[in-house]
């Protein structure tokens, strides 16, 4: 992998040969007993390797499947709980924003924003999220070449804001169907931006069940493990002790009780991979 120029967020290094750092977290919040479950859960599943992790939630999924799928518990009472996970387990939190005027009181409260992929062209979220000075996680549409992501990356560093990561969710192929090309990394990481592999949406089957996403969790594991081999500087894998009762993104979702063996692998992994030479061709 082409290495990349480190971001701090916390005490968080992210990028160039620093150990992969996991964004991880239920897709959606359902509420502060189960956020302060969950964290719980994660911690304990990266303690034995010491990984780092920021806490992933979204008060708000407003790019659902249907009108009759559940959202959240929208941005006050989501920005309320992600402030007490950060506060009682001295993790950085992120969620998602959807619109230029949540950023700045969302990034009052979360160490990194989220643009969703649909939404990663939109020049005003972008300038909007970037003058907040929050770490900012963009997502590349499925639909977008991977090289065109430095334009996205463009927007937000003019706002001065270069604490920038660029994010692989998969890219369309076909109806209902995402496929992951690894070739993508290397190529966003030219940036100079940390890469991230989101490794959960990358097996989502979007609008698969008709009113709601699909997905195959069972190949999430497979794609960390390959964007590990290529050498990203942080995965995303969203996470759940229930996925098929979770209110969205379930089919996707990791179990948490698999997460700790799930996280040792792939850190040996990254070790390996991240102590060869980059070979230039």
């Amino acid at each position: 992998m082409i290495e990349t120029t480190p971001i701090q967020i916390g005490d968080i290094t992210i990028g160039g040969t620093h150990p992969f750092a996991l964004i991880t977290g239920p897709c959606q919040l359902e509420s502060l007993d189960h956020a302060r479950m969950m964290a719980e859960r994660i911690a304990a599943a990266c303690a034995p390797t010491a990984t780092r992790f920021i806490f992933k939630a979204s008060y708000d999924k407003a790019n659902r499947s249907s009108i009759g799928t559940q959202r959240g518990l929208g941005m006050d009472e989501g920005l309320r709980i992600l402030d007490q996970i950060k506060r009682e387990f001295g993790v950085p939190v992120l969620t998602d924003v959807h619109d230029a005027r949540q950023c700045a009181p969302a990034a009052q409260v979360c160490d990194v924003l989220q643009i969703p992929a649909f939404l990663c062209r939109q020049t005003d979220l972008l300038l909007a999220a970037g003058e907040t000075g929050a770490a900012i996680n963009v997502k590349k549409g499925q639909f977008l070449a991977p090289w065109d992501m430095g334009n996205v990356a463009a927007k937000i560093a003019s706002t001065g804001n270069t604490r920038i990561m660029l994010c692989d969710r998969g890219t369309s192929f076909g109806y209902n169907t995402l496929v992951s090309d690894f070739r993508g990394l290397p190529t966003m990481a030219q940036t100079g931006y940390p890469v991230v592999f989101d490794a959960t949406h990358s097996v989502q089957q979007p609008g698969g069940q008709g009113t709601t996403s699909g997905g195959q969790r069972e190949f999430a594991p497979v794609l960390a493990r390959a964007a590990v081999a290529v050498g990203v500087s942080a995965l995303f894998i969203e996470t759940h002790q229930d996925p098929d009762s979770a209110p969205s993104d379930g089919p996707n979702m990791i179990p948490v009780d698999k997460m700790e063996a799930l996280i040792g692998q792939l850190r040996a992994l990254d070790e390996l991979s991240k102590s060869q030479p980059h070979i230039a061709l």
